[in-house]
C-alpha cells in the first residue's frame, strides 16, 4: 500500500518535472530588463489613444482587422501594418531590442482589445485577444505577468520565450493594455 502511495504522489508531481526550464530565467529577464521600462509614458499614451480610437469595436470588427493584417504579412508597408510598425514607439521598442545585444527577439504592445499598437517587426497577427499573453495579462488585471514556454516563434523563426506583462495607467491603475517581449533562449543559457 506505501508503495502505491509512493507511486500516486510521484505521478502527482510529474508536470512539476515538465514544467519549462526556462521559466527561472524568464522571469529574472524580466525583473531586471523588462519592468523598468514597461510603463513608459510613451507606451502609455500610445495604447491611451489607440483605446480611445477603438472604442466600441465588435469583435467582427476585430476579426476583420486581423484578418487584413493577416492578408498583409508578406507586405508590411501596407495597411494596416504600416501604421504599427512605424510610429515613434515603434522606434523605440527597435532601439531596445538592439540595446539587448540580441537577446530581445520582438517587442509589442496591445491595446484594450488585443489589438496592436506598435511593434518592433511585423507579428503574425494583430489580434492578441485570444492568446494567453494576452488574457492572463490585461484579463487578469493590474500586476499580471505571463510567461510562455520556450518554442519556435513563427514571426521571429528563432526559440524564444515570451514574457508579457499589464500595461496600466498611472494616474488610476486601471490595465489599458499588455506589452510582450519575445526574449531569445539562448540568451538565457
Amino acid at each position: 500500500m506505501r508503495l502505491v502511495t509512493t507511486l500516486a504522489a510521484l505521478l502527482m508531481a510529474a508536470p512539476a518535472f515538465a514544467a519549462d526550464e526556462f521559466t527561472p530565467a524568464l522571469q529574472a529577464y524580466m525583473d531586471d530588463e523588462i519592468s523598468d521600462w514597461a510603463n513608459a509614458p510613451e507606451i502609455v499614451t500610445a495604447i491611451k489613444a489607440q483605446n480611445e480610437a477603438h472604442a466600441g469595436l465588435s469583435q467582427t470588427q476585430i476579426d476583420e482587422m486581423d484578418q487584413a493584417w493577416r492578408a498583409s504579412v508578406g507586405s508590411p508597408s501596407n495597411d494596416p501594418i504600416e501604421p504599427v510598425l512605424n510610429n515613434p514607439v515603434s522606434d523605440a521598442l527597435r532601439a531596445r531590442i538592439e540595446a539587448s545585444m540580441g537577446a530581445m527577439t520582438e517587442v509589442f504592445i496591445m491595446d484594450e482589445h488585443g489589438l496592436n499598437v506598435a511593434a518592433s517587426a511585423v507579428t503574425s497577427d494583430m489580434w492578441q485577444g485570444d492568446e494567453a499573453k494576452f488574457q492572463d495579462t490585461y484579463g487578469k488585471g493590474a500586476g499580471s505577468v505571463h510567461i510562455s514556454e520556450v518554442e519556435l516563434d513563427e514571426s521571429t523563426q528563432r526559440y524564444q520565450g515570451q514574457i508579457s506583462v499589464t500595461i496600466v495607467d498611472p494616474d488610476t491603475g486601471a490595465p489599458i493594455g499588455a506589452l510582450t517581449v519575445g526574449v531569445d533562449a539562448e540568451s538565457l543559457l
